[in-house]
Formats: C-alpha cells, structure tokens, sequence
C-alpha cells in the first residue's frame, strides 16, 4: 500500500497533516480493510473520520482551484494594463518636443559589407508631421520625404519634378533602398496602431507585444519592444510580419539628454532575411525651434536647402 501525506489549510492560518491511504485493499462499508491472502479483516486506525476528512479536503481542493482559474484570468489582464501605462509613457518619450531639427549620417550596409553614405535632414513636428530631405550624394539630391495628418504620405524625385502620394498598398516597401520602409519612417507613436498583448521583463528592460489594433492600416503583424524602465527610452524594436516570422530588428544605442529630452544618436536597422543593415547617426539635433504646420506641405517638399 502507498501514504501520501497531505496538508490541509484551515481558517485561522492553521494547519495539520493528514495521511492518506492509497490502493489500500479493498475496503469494507466499515472502513475495514480485508486481505485477500490471508482472508482475514482488520479495522483501520481513525476510518470512521475518513469520510469527513475526504469530504472537508475536497471543499478546500475547490476554493484553491478556484483562486487558481481566477488568477490566470485576471494575471494576464493587469499586466496588460501595466504594459498600456509603458507604451503611454514610451510614446510620451517620443512626443516629448514640440519640433526638431536633426541631421543625420546614413550608411547602407549589405551583408557583404559594402557601404553607401548619405547625409539627410528631417524635420518633425509632434507625432503628426514630418519632413525628410537628402541632401548628399548627388544622386539622391532633393529626395524627400513628407507624412501629413490622416497616414497621408508623399514622395518628391527631382528627376520627375513632381510629388507622388504613397499608397498604403506599398507603405511596406524599402526607403530609397533602405531597412526602414515607408511606414517606418512615418512611425513616431505605437498606441493608435498598436494594443499590448503581453507585458514582461528581461535582462534588465521592459519587453511589451505588440498587436495591431483592429481596423488599424498596418504591415506587421507583431512588435516586440524593449525599453529602459528608467527612461522609458526605447532601446530595441523587433519586428514580425503577419505571418509570425521575424523581418527585421531596430536597435537603439548611445542615448544621451540633450536639453530636456533623451535622445539617441545611434539606430541601425537590420532585415533578418538579406543580413542589409542601415545605420542612422545623430550629427545635430534642434528642439523646439518654433517650426510652423505650413512649413510640411507639398510645395515646400520640392525645395532644397
């Protein structure tokens, strides 16, 4: 025959032991046990209480069963909660300045490690408006880039003299031969888009999924991002395409405090399936420097400065 014992908790924060008897012979009405080899029958310690006891160890197995399917329900809603309060305080990090002025270095990098250095300026404004030019090589000369209230974006080419509107058919598609596309370049928030479908950390940094909101027009399927829990500052963004696989990763290093605001003045895109990188460097950054709505509109993107 085999014991187990088993504790019972009861009101007070009191406890005490029970042993049970398991795959004893087989047990008569009385609580006896009877032993089929030698056909005699003898009466167990204490049977008489076993019915109450079985019966007081089931109800306590119910309620912590209960407790259990409860908590597994509400668990993953609170830290879903919690995760929504990051992503806020995530997005207010990268809506903190009224407007900036920035330049940057642009290396494209292909998994041969070859390398095409470009120099371009942007020009942003809250969440809502942002225009980006390249001025360096030559052959990029006066490219731009401009995103409008409303995910309305437009492409300049010099070369055409003319303003095309980006279809969100292709907002997937690589920037001017880059690993950010259309819409990464567009992207400056994540909570109109995207809801947080898990919440954890890991090695030091916040980690939230992310998954689009219904009815939302966008290309992923998932985002994981991980975030310094000081700051809140961005430091990795994984991104997945509807399918579940991985497409391609954002790392975000060397971020400092200029005025007021936590910048990063290194970022390098990488697509999973090529091994091609591009790397963006902070040359100079302006914030807040008074810049009107007028200034992004289609006219202005066709000048170069």
């Amino acid at each position: 025959m085999t014991f187990l014992l088993e504790p019972i908790d009861e009101p007070g924060n009191r406890s005490r032991a029970v042993l049970l008897l398991i795959r004893t012979n087989r047990r008569t009405a009385s609580g006896a046990s009877r032993n089929p080899a030698l056909g005699t029958e003898r009466s167990l310690p204490g049977a008489e209480k076993w019915p109450g006891l079985l019966k007081e160890m089931n109800r306590w197995k119910r309620r912590w069963l209960a407790v259990v399917l409860v908590g597994l329900l509400v668990v993953p809603a609170a830290l879903a909660q919690d995760g929504e309060a990051v992503l806020a305080k995530i997005d207010s990090v990268l809506e903190a300045p009224h407007d900036m002025v920035a330049l940057q270095k642009m290396t494209l990098i292909d998994a041969k490690g070859s390398e095409k250095v470009r120099t371009v300026k942007i020009f942003a404004k809250g969440s809502r408006l942002r225009l980006i030019r390249f001025l360096e090589p030559a052959e990029v000369r006066g490219v731009g880039f401009l995103r409008l209230p409303s995910d309305r974006l437009y492409l300049y080419l010099p070369a055409f003299r003319r303003v095309r509107r980006i279809a969100s058919s292709v907002k997937n598609e690589n920037f001017m031969g880059t690993d950010f596309s259309y819409e990464d370049m567009s992207q400056t928030s994540y909570r109109k888009d995207y809801s947080v479908s898990a919440f954890w950390k890991e090695k030091g940094l916040l980690v939230l999924e992310l998954m689009p909101r219904k009815g939302r027009d966008v290309s992923y399927g998932k985002l994981v991002l991980y975030a310094d829990p000081a700051t809140y500052v961005l430091r990795k963004v994984d991104f997945y395409d509807r399918r579940g696989n991985a497409v391609k990763i954002l790392t975000i290093d060397r971020i400092e405090k200029i005025g007021r605001y936590w910048t990063p003045r290194r970022m390098e895109m990488r697509t999973l399936k090529t091994g091609h990188r591009t790397l963006l460097e902070l040359v100079e950054v302006k914030y807040d420097q008074g810049l009107k709505d007028r200034f992004f509109t289609q006219r202005n993107l066709k000048r170069i400065r």
